[in-house]
């Protein structure tokens, strides 16, 4: 399988993240210059400084008319530069020497942030963001969205390393970006950076938290823990991600599902029951599908369920008459051969002395004619006989039940089977979950 099926490539193509923002008081703002470096706030230095670019700012301002237009951000660019001298940014570079105090460093990296985002300079905004961050004057709020900004300015100039450090900082601050970027970029960067580990660790702990506060976890998270374990081959942790995949966000069903055919690998008879999965589910997307499910049942013992999956196939465009046409025509000339059985079939299966092996073929045939509430008898009366395949009966009741809606009986009996038929019990049983009760609360997303 493929990369690209489990997680499609993030489309990182991240625009400036952030917009102008309110610049800190600079000594130009006070009062009385002298008041202002008497108090200790900025430094006499950077007060000579401060006050010209505060003008040019204010320059820069009225010129970009509160549009954000590259045409507004250029005239303002030219602005600054003319109010400074003819190189604002020569300007900044001069300033930095200057600003020594907490204060000085607050402000400064306020205007050079904002400048850096009207001239487009990457590099210029994130020196800003860093004097901001080591001003130690920013409150929670405005720490997170200079974190936030941050890494993601660290990511665009291609320093993973810091992009990581700050996003990270800003996620663990509890700080929630609008357009949701902030775990994808995150992740992204980590990989970048040689650290996948840390990406791993990220989505795993990402889903733990939200399952410990009852919250769906994050599509994202569980797409790349799920990734991660695929590609690793491991199907007991690929199992338990792929549930909640399917559980939580139901158009993933086909995704969770195939990852679990792959890395099982299952015999037809067991394999037939994920097919199951995958059609009830709404998962059936490739021709390959369709294919397997109906070698995997196979028309001659099951015509009717055969017919139902070729007809399903037929009518979504899947599959066609040249490829199928021969198969439905003789699987439909058994259905009613087959249907005429039925009653004789119950009759013998309902006998004092009927075998295991008859009681669940029995179950076995009305399961396949979408008949649920008769399979699960006959499947509930096999599975305390002797002789009889547990997982199998087990794992069959249970898909029963979860048809006729019997969820929590459905549940009990998927967390009997064990052996290889676990990982499809698995599935089954997060699909019982999803209908017995509405989702849980999905967490905000932090998403991809």
């Amino acid at each position: 399988m493929a990369r690209k099926f489990l997680v499609s490539r993030v489309a990182l193509a991240v625009a400036l993240s952030s917009g102008l923002v309110a610049m800190a008081a600079t000594p130009a703002m006070a009062a009385k210059k002298e008041k202002a470096a008497a108090g200790g706030k900025f430094s006499p230095e950077f007060v000579k400084v401060a006050q010209p670019l505060q003008k040019a700012m204010e320059a820069a301002v009225a010129a970009l008319g509160g549009q954000q237009t590259p045409e507004a951000m250029a005239a303002a660019k030219q602005a600054f530069d003319t109010a400074a001298g003819g190189d604002g940014k020569a300007a900044f570079q001069a300033a930095v020497p200057t600003a020594t105090t907490p204060d000085d460093k607050n402000a400064l990296g306020s205007m050079m942030r904002n400048f850096g985002i009207i001239s487009k300079d990457l590099a210029l905004k994130q020196q800003g963001n860093m004097m901001l961050l080591e001003s130690g004057k920013l409150d929670a709020a405005a720490l997170g969205t200079t974190n936030y900004d941050s890494g993601i300015t660290a990511y665009q100039l291609k320093d993973y390393a810091n992009a990581a450090k700050y996003l990270k900082a800003a996620k663990d601050g509890g700080y929630t970006d609008t357009s949701g970027q902030l775990d994808l970029v995150l992740a992204d960067s980590y990989k970048r950076n040689n650290n996948p580990e840390a990406a791993l660790q990220m989505a795993k702990d990402d889903v733990a938290a939200a399952q410990a506060k009852g919250t769906a976890p994050s599509e994202t998270a569980l797409r790349n823990v799920l990734q991660q374990t695929y590609t690793a081959k491991q199907l007991a942790p690929s199992t338990e991600y792929a549930a909640l995949l399917g559980q939580y966000y139901p158009s993933s069903w086909g995704t969770s599902i195939s990852v679990v055919r792959q890395l099982s690998s299952l015999p037809r008879d067991q394999n037939l029951d994920l097919m199951r999965l995958m059609f009830v589910t709404g998962g059936m997307a490739e021709k390959r599908d369709y294919f397997e499910y109906i070698e995997n049942v196979d028309p001659r013992a099951f015509p009717g369920e055969a017919v139902k999956v070729m007809q399903d196939g037929l009518a979504k465009g899947k599959l066609t008459q040249a490829e199928i046409g021969a198969d439905l025509t003789n699987s439909q000339g058994r259905v009613a051969g087959d249907k005429a059985s039925l009653p004789a079939t119950e009759r013998d299966a309902n006998k004092a002395g009927a075998t295991a092996a008859t009681v669940v073929a029995a179950g076995d045939v009305f399961l396949s004619y979408d008949q649920p509430a008769k399979a699960e008898t006959f499947y509930a009366k096999a599975i305390s006989m002797p002789g009889v395949d547990a997982n199998k009966v087990a794992l069959r009741l249970g898909m029963s039940q979860t048809l006729s809606g019997k969820y929590a009986d459905a549940q009990t009996n998927f967390a009997k089977v064990t052996g290889t038929r676990q990982p499809v019990a698995k599935l089954w049983s997060a699909y019982a979950k999803s209908k017995s009760a509405p989702a849980a609360a999905t967490a905000p997303a932090a998403t991809n």
